[in-house]
Formats: structure tokens, sequence, C-alpha cells
């Protein structure tokens, strides 16, 4: 380990950066560099740490970002390993406990979905989950994305009609349910297929999962005839339904591959710092799904914010496929390849092609990321995404000025509105504002929405372009009743609602709702202008709840201390000033308490004791 000031002259910043070059063994490890605060602002890995920590400081390494990184490093440190895979895997652990500042991060924390069936129990079902358990069930996935995992499952469910209900519904049901009645399910629950035609029907879907399609297609065609000789005409329909189904969906998807293996193809697009990163999965030898990843900010060549994204990605715990395809070769591809073998326990190819198929679907992954590049441009260019917002929705105005109204109470309780107002696509702290309902006692969330509205549009000054509402049809007719009740007109009304999780697992999409309009519209056609709508309502309902936390938690302050004798405005007021918010108060000691003016010994004491009896009532 060796140190060196920033403010030692040239001479002695050589001789220090000669000792760092001796003290680096000319072995595999890795190498943390730190600031004058101990911080880790860069790791990296080599066959022979001599030779590149010595690039470093000779100047023979060219990277824009080295002349950076060098003149912030106070220290640097080795550890040894015995091989360059064991140095490539404590790279990895290490970039994820330290995070440093000039390394690339691969950001990305979700957990993708597995579409799970458990085959020993009586009537297996299909669910989608997050993170497969060692149970003895079956794991397909992970799905790059969770449209792709739900389009999945919604097939299967139609094509194979198993149950989607949980075992105490399946053990208790006396009749059929409505999944059964359109055909979505073989209604098990109440006999209506038995165990043998309900395992053939699991097995069919397991079959199309595993990329078994053609040879699946096969056989229904076979039982297809088997049935038709035994003039069972009803069966054979629901074989043939399957079998144009199955086959419409391989119809679908593009064949890039003769050999039908799986293979992970990496795009990448570039301008200046900015990396945009997008993957095709090709299983089966078709393009199964892309994902693209959040823009990296970095500096550096390609192939190094490949080759570490490359590791941190298939690190995350992803599913790892035969082949992976990459845009350009990358210098530890060779340990990275040996890695991957070991991670997978088969033989794992890693290329860059220039020619053939390879190269094909190298093209159509950078296409990918460069889309997902301009994607990303256009939604931080406001003014085209209000644009587009406008014409997406059909509204008479440009909406330059926006104002969006959330609800937040409990039971009626505290309840609260607040409005936000963005121009220009951007957040105008001036005009957010707070409101206290005052009007309404029980939980009723459109009265609260109407006598918020009539608030603040009453004074009938400083009216937005757009009003937005976070609620489905019901909430927006109660401003569209605001505005007539006070006779405004010409400004343009929408209604937000959330996406839902259904009973079947599956989630809508967030949809926007508009005055005289019966069906929604959504926005996903439209990801600039449906990201600013969510980013718009997110922050209203932030701000609402942060505002009902806040009464909450004064009014239960209020309510308890108010029993403490000896305690008035003025104690209350200093205790809370003292701690900041009730929780330090309920955990502090008494000698604490006594600390604030005006608490003694007995007073903190019965303090204590009251906020304890009190328990989670007053938990904000």
């Amino acid at each position: 380990m060796t140190t060196f000031d920033e403010s030692v002259n040239d001479e002695s910043c050589e001789i220090l950066e000669s000792e760092k070059i001796i003290t680096a063994p000319a072995a595999p490890g890795v190498y943390l560099m730190k600031n004058r605060d101990g911080g880790v602002i860069y790791v990296g890995k080599s066959g022979n740490l001599k030779n590149r920590v010595k690039s470093y400081f000779s100047g023979t390494d060219s990277r824009v970002m080295v002349p950076f990184l060098v003149s912030r490093v106070y220290e640097v440190d080795v550890i040894v390993t015995e091989t360059e895979k064991e140095a490539l895997i404590l790279e990895n652990s290490l970039i994820k406990e330290h995070r440093p500042r000039y390394n690339v991060i691969f950001k990305d924390d979700k957990t993708y979905f597995n579409i799970r069936i458990n085959t020993s129990e009586p009537f297996p079902r299909f669910q989608l989950v997050r993170r497969p358990k060692q149970d003895g069930a079956r794991y397909f996935g992970p799905y790059p994305s969770s449209s792709s995992a739900k389009e999945t499952l919604r097939f299967i469910q139609s094509v194979f009609p198993l149950r989607t209900c949980g075992d105490q519904e399946l053990n208790t049901r006396k009749r059929p349910c409505l999944e059964y009645e359109i055909k979505r399910c073989a209604a098990p629950c109440v006999g209506m297929i038995d165990g043998l035609s309900y395992r053939r029907l699991v097995m069919d879907g397991i079959a199309f999962l595993e990329g078994s399609a053609r040879k699946l297609i096969a056989d229904l065609r076979t039982r297809m005839k088997s049935v038709s000789e035994r003039m069972c005409f009803e069966e054979a329909a629901l074989l043939r339904d399957r079998i144009a189904a199955v086959e419409e969906t391989l119809e679908k998807q593009r064949v890039v591959s003769m050999d039908a293996k799986d293979r992970d193809v990496f795009g990448l697009y570039r301008e200046g710092d900015l990396t945009q990163i997008c993957i095709l999965y090709i299983r089966g030898g078709r393009i199964l799904d892309k994902k693209a990843f959040p823009l990296l900010k970095a500096a550096g060549e390609s192939s190094e914010i490949l080759s570490s994204f490359v590791k941190q990605y298939y690190d995350s715990g992803v599913y790892i496929p035969d082949g992976v395809i990459l845009p350009c070769e990358i210098e530890d591809g060779g340990i990275i390849k040996d890695w991957l073998c070991e991670k997978k326990t088969r033989h794992v190819s890693v290329s860059a092609p220039r020619k053939g198929k390879g190269m094909e679907v190298l093209r159509i992954a950078r296409s990918n990321a460069e889309n997902a590049f301009n994607a990303v441009r256009q939604a931080n260019q406001p003014e085209k995404t209000i644009n587009i917002l406008a014409r997406a929705l059909g509204l008479k105005n440009q909406p330059a000025r926006i104002e969006c109204f959330d609800i937040s109470n409990i039971g009626g309780r505290h309840a609260v509105g607040a409005m936000v107002t963005f121009v220009n696509g951007k957040p105008w702290k001036q005009g957010y504002r707070r409101f206290r309902v005052n009007t309404i006692e029980e939980a009723d969330d459109y009265a609260m929405m109407y006598e918020v509205l009539k608030r603040r549009y009453g004074r009938k000054e400083n009216l937005p372009d757009l009003m937005v509402i976070d609620g489905g049809k019901g909430h927006l007719g109660v401003a569209v009743s605001v505005l007539h009740d006070l006779e405004l007109k010409g400004m343009d009304i929408i209604g937000i609602a959330k996406a839902k999780v259904l009973k079947n697992g599956q989630k809508t999409e967030d949809h926007v709702y508009l005055p005289g309009r019966k069906n929604p519209v959504y926005l996903s056609k439209w990801p600039s202008a449906l990201f600013l709508l969510q980013g718009i309502r997110d922050e209203a309902h932030r701000f609402a709840v942060s505002y009902y936390r806040k009464l909450k938690e004064k009014k239960d302050f209020q309510s308890v201390l108010d029993q403490v004798p000896g305690i008035g405005q003025n104690r209350k007021k200093a205790l809370l000033t003292y701690f900041g918010d009730i929780r330090k108060i309920r955990t502090a000691s008494l000698d604490s308490l006594q600390k604030v003016d005006g608490i003694g010994r007995q007073t903190a004491r019965n303090i204590l004791t009251l906020l304890n009896e009190a328990g989670g009532e007053i938990t904000p």
C-alpha cells in the first residue's frame, strides 16, 4: 500500500509513483484506488498487477478518464488472487460493495419474473414468482421483462386451461368460477376434468415453455386425429384450436438462428459519455424479447464499458444462455467465457462476429439500443413531450402549465389534498398547494376532491392549461362538476388511473380518462408522454402523503402529550424541536428528556410511561 499527497512536487510524485509500481506484484489480482478520505473510487483487475498499475502512472494508458482518476488517487491497495478468473469474481464483489465513482455501475436492481409449476401437486398451476426456491417445483425463465412474462402466462392459461385459484379455493369451491365459463380453466375443483386429462394439459404447457413447440404440435395433431376417429368431435375441436394458437405464436417470432440455441445479443449505442445497452434475448433460435437498460454515463472505451457491464449483469443471477454475442472484442473475453462456463456448468460461447447471422442480429440489437437512447433523449426534452401529450390526448390547449391533485386519508381521518404544478414539463414549487379537508368527516374521496378543487378554482385565478386528477372516471366526473358549478370553461381535464393487479396476477397498464369518453386512453405508444404524466401523478401523491403524515404525527403527538400533567404548548414545542419526531421521544432515555428546557425528572418519567402505553397508536 502506498500513499501520496497532492501538494508534493513533480519529482517526489515520480518517486511515489515508482513506489506504487514496485510494491505491486506481477501476479493476477484486484487493485483498489482510494481518495484522501479512504473511499474507494475505482476497482480493477488484471493478470499482472505490476504492469496494470504502472500503466496508470507512466502515461501509457490512453483512456480519457485516467488523468481525472489518477489526480484523485491518494492510496492504492492490491489483493492478489490465484487466477485471473478469481480476480474477475472478486472485482465484481468489490464493485457491488463499494460502488466506486469511476467504475461503470450496472443499475438494475430488479428481480426477474419466473413461471413456476409444482408437478407434485394433484392439480398443478402456473404462477409468476420473483425468486425461485429449492422446493422441487419447475421454474421457467427468468423473463427479461414483466410484460413478456405476463404475456406468456396469459397465453398459456388461454391455451392450456389450468387452474389459477389458490389451494384453499380449490378445495372449498362448490361450483365452477368465471374462469371456467370463459374457457380459461378446466374446473378441476368440481370434477369437470379427470386427473389424467388435467395432467396431460400440464405436460403440454411445460412442453411449450421448454421450447418444444414443434414437437408439441405434432403430438397434438396425432391426438386430434385419434379422438376424431373415436367420433369425439368436441375434444378434437379443442385440440385444433390449441394447435392453431401455438402455430400463430411461433409465426410471430422471427427466426434468427438455424441451430435453435439460446443466445443473448448485446447492442451498444454511444454519444459522448452516454452509453445505451440493449439485449436481444434469443431462445430456441427466435427473438423472444429485448431489454433496454438505464443510460450509463462513463468515459472510456466501449470495450471497457461493455466488459464491466457484462460481468455485473451475469453476476446478478440472471439466466446464462448457450452463447453471448458482443458488438466488439473485450480484453478479458476469455476469462469471462471461462467464468460463465463455470457458473452454467456447461459450455458457453462468447463471440464478437463480423459477418453472417451473428452480424445480422448485432445490427438489430444496435438499432434497438439507438431507439432506446433516442426515447430517453426525447423524454428529457419536455417541450417535445408536451406536444406529444397534447396530440395523443387531443387536448384543446398546449399543456404548458399542468396542475395535478391527489387526496390522502385513512378512513376519513386527517384527510388532506395536495396540488403540484408543472410548468413546461418541470416542477414549479411555488405553485404547490396543500389543503386540509374541513367539511368531510367520513371516508368519501369524491366529496373530498370536490372540496379541494372548489377551494382551488373558486378564486378563478392563474388557471392551468391542463388539470390532472389522480383517479379514474369517478374522480374525473367530480372535476367536471366543479368546473361546471364554477362556470369555468376552456381548461382541459384528464384523470390518470393507476395500473391494477388482476385476480390472476396480471397487471393492467396505467390509463387516462377523458371527459365524455367511455373507454380509457392507453399511452404506451407514447412512452415519453406517459412517463411525464406518471411523474406528475407520483409527485402529487408524494406531496399529499407527506402532508398527511405530518398532520397525523402532529395530531397524535398532541393528543398523547396533552394527557401528561405539566405539559403545555411551549413544552410540547420544545420536545418536538429537540428530538425531531415522536419516535425519537419514545426511544429517548430519561436523562435525554431532562435536557429539554422545562422537563424535569418526574415529567420525563410521565412522558415515557404514557408514550409506551400508547404503543403503536401514535406511530405515523
